[in-house]
């Protein structure tokens, strides 16, 4: 059954991309237009927010990025479907499995491939950033490169991240943050300053966007509501993150 599901989803994203066009125009001062400010033969973690899926899926499509998706039956179907799109999967999340999910992400920035979170997922709170790519980064020495993916038109889901998908023919417009570095063997204080950078950088891409199109923003209060309450992390305390950074360490 989770074939058939994955099947149908991959057949219908695919229709949907020949449709999208995203414009990297915001892209083109950067010295490459996918590794931005950083040498191309530098592995990036990439993270952008859970609604922006479904278009960061179209943009970074067969390039070998490795995933961390959870392990329950959706994330089977997404895992799926992800690996036909020439993704990796890790299979973890930050409630189940994050240790063995961020063992396989190292081991695959270690062989030079890229990474990617969904930096508010799997469960939320809706655009708060968690503390998985800075322990990532801490871990693999890879930087941390924000990503806004927004489109002009999209329906939004009635879900906790109020998922957006986007509307056949559509336009998608990819802005870059700046890299964050991590030093290895980071302290919890150092996570979570980092992780405080990301939810910056991410807050401003978005900020920009809305400010640019005041309609879009206007559109998505009404559809999601007001934004939960501020507060982060895969788990909250520096005390939980550090210890799940030492699990992977030394396992």
């Amino acid at each position: 059954m989770t074939r058939w599901w994955a099947g149908l989803a991959t057949l219908v994203l695919r229709i949907l991309g020949w449709t999208v066009r995203l414009d990297t125009s915001n892209l083109r001062d950067l010295p490459d237009p996918l590794h931005g400010h950083l040498p191309p033969t530098t592995p990036i973690i990439y993270t952008f927010w859970h609604n922006q899926i479904l278009a960061a899926t179209l943009f970074f499509q067969q390039r070998g990025i490795v995933v961390m998706t959870s392990q329950s039956r959706d994330g089977d179907i997404i895992a799926e479907v992800i690996q036909r799109f020439g993704f990796g999967a890790a299979r973890g999340s930050a409630t189940r499995g994050s240790v063995t999910a961020l063992k396989a992400m190292v081991k695959a920035i270690r062989q030079e491939a890229d990474a990617a979170f969904t930096i508010d997922g799997p469960k939320g709170p809706r655009y708060r950033a968690k503390d998985g790519a800075a322990m990532l980064a801490s871990l693999s020495g890879a930087p941390i490169q924000p990503v806004c993916i927004v489109t002009e038109h999209h329906w939004t889901l009635n879900t906790w991240d109020a998922f957006r998908v986007p509307k056949p023919f559509t336009v998608g417009h990819v802005f870059y943050g700046q890299p964050i570095w991590v030093r290895r063997g980071a302290t919890a204080e150092d996570i979570a300053a980092a992780t405080a950078r990301l939810q910056a950088e991410l807050d401003t891409l978005l900020h920009r966007w809305e400010t640019e199109h005041p309609s879009q923003r206007r559109a998505s209060q009404r559809r999601a509501g007001a934004l939960p309450s501020d507060r982060h992390v895969l788990d909250s305390s520096p005390t939980a993150a550090a210890e799940t950074a030492s699990n992977v360490e030394t396992d």
